[in-house]
């Protein structure tokens, strides 16, 4: 997401640094391009207005202009404006109250609603709550079968209703079934429409005043730019939403219903959808996405998915290996396991600072095929093998590139970087022996 803005707001402010002073002429110039590419990036002309305002009302005063460093004082205030615009503070989910605590997801047809309820079971799941899927969607064929299937898939409880019974029923029945289990969250997956109209809102309304949920979100798809925000407003006009998940960011390369969706109802992003997957559901943290438009990365986001991903007991006996210099093939294999787990590596590549603008990597995406190419080269070793790489003779190589489906090059290419790689860690493991650098577990 944001890819295009991303590039146009780094041409812009490279200009700018070239510059040692700034008139308030070029600011202005400046800031005409930042307005055309929020524009083109779909952001509300409303919204981009204001916002080009408030950066302009701060940006052409003395504290800039006689800045030593003025463009990163003008990249300064854009990325605190940006982060204002977005939201400010990231919100939490409230889940307050006396449980069973009701969460109620609306939206319309194809926004990714019941996955998104699967989503957040299996995010509030790891943070220790018990959450209990409700299937309340008898207009779409198969609704109820899939959110089952996702309840199974993420662990969680799921409320079975009976044939005939409506949406209303089915959210109060569950309601007390949850309460009656243990339950603490009750995640309600609602029917939508390809359009809003008075028969859905009117059952929402009726679902809303039965169960009282203590959220309620809309699921909206980024994909659409301006129509999803034209959507949350007519939502949030007849049912008071609480906040918003938007979906299928990672196919957005525009952004403009992210950048525009709080300034024009009032309501938070509170989680973004990036993927098909069960763990593909990020918090929306304004600060952390107004840094990666602007191309300085995402740290903090990228350590939050490093610990989440990477088991403590590995890490440790990871880290021994190291100290004892012996890490393996095998040791490697489990890294590229973790890296995977973490996520597309497109993504994890632009959490880090700088590394999205290196014209090396302009373009250029990594290779999630060419990891699962090794995983399998080294799957097809013997336990031996994999222990001590230097046994892997011509016969060997022929029968491991065979059984992995690879060539005899791959499986050369693979022995010579882990040659390297193991020289690495040694060096690494022998600084550590003699207190030169520090070592955590984890990706090394």
């Amino acid at each position: 997401m944001f890819d295009r803005l991303s590039d146009k707001l780094a041409q812009i402010f490279k200009k700018l640094r070239g510059r040692g002073h700034l008139t308030e002429a070029q600011v202005v110039e400046a800031l005409r391009e930042v307005r055309l590419a929020l524009l083109e990036a779909d952001v509300n002309y409303k919204v981009t207005k204001s916002f080009i305002e408030q950066i302009k009302e701060r940006a052409v005063g003395e504290e800039v202009l006689r800045s030593l460093t003025p463009a990163q004082q003008v990249i300064k205030i854009v990325h605190e404006e940006l982060t204002r615009l977005l939201g400010g503070e990231g919100p939490k989910l409230d889940l307050s109250g006396k449980p069973p605590v009701a969460l109620m997801l609306v939206g319309l047809q194809g926004s990714g609603k019941t996955t998104t309820c699967a989503k957040l079971a299996r995010r509030l799941k790891s943070q220790g709550r018990q959450p209990y899927l409700v299937p309340a969607d008898v207009q779409r064929p198969a609704a109820i079968e899939q959110l089952k299937r996702l309840a199974q898939e993420a662990g969680v409880g799921v409320y079975d209703p009976r044939p005939g019974q409506s949406p209303v029923d089915i959210c109060d029945q569950a309601m007390e079934a949850a309460y009656t289990a243990g339950y603490d969250t009750v995640i309600l997956d609602t029917a939508g429409r390809l359009h809003i109209d008075m028969p859905l809102m009117e059952e929402l309304r009726a679902i809303k005043g039965k169960v009282s949920p203590r959220e309620i979100l809309l699921v909206a798809d980024a994909m659409t730019g301006q129509d999803a925000v034209a959507v949350a407003q007519k939502f949030d006009e007849m049912l008071k939403l609480t906040g918003v998940i938007l979906t299928k960011v990672e196919g957005d390369a525009r952004g403009g219903a992210a950048l525009s969706m709080r300034a024009v109802i009032g309501k938070p992003i509170k989680f973004l959808g990036v993927g098909e997957k069960l763990d593909a559901l990020e918090v929306f943290h304004p600060d952390r996405l107004a840094s990666r438009i602007l191309g300085m990365g995402d740290v903090l986001t990228l350590i939050e998915k490093a610990q989440e991903t990477f088991d403590l007991e590995q890490a440790q006996a990871l880290e021994k290996k190291i100290r004892q210099e012996a890490f393996t093939l095998e040791d490697f294999r489990q890294q590229l396991v973790q890296l995977r787990k973490m996520g597309p590596l497109e993504g994890l590549l632009e959490m880090i600072p700088g590394l999205s603008k290196l014209k090396a990597l302009k373009g250029a995406k990594p290779d999630e095929k060419a990891l699962k190419r090794v995983e399998a080269i080294i799957l097809s070793m013997t336990p031996e093998e994999r222990a001590n790489y230097q046994i892997i003779n011509g016969s060997r190589r022929r029968r491991i590139a065979k059984g992995s489906g690879t060539t005899v090059e791959e499986v050369n290419r693979l022995l010579k970087n882990f040659a390297v790689t193991q020289k690495m860690i040694r060096q690494m493991g022998k600084a550590v022996k003699q207190g030169k650098m520090p070592l955590s577990g984890g990706l090394f």
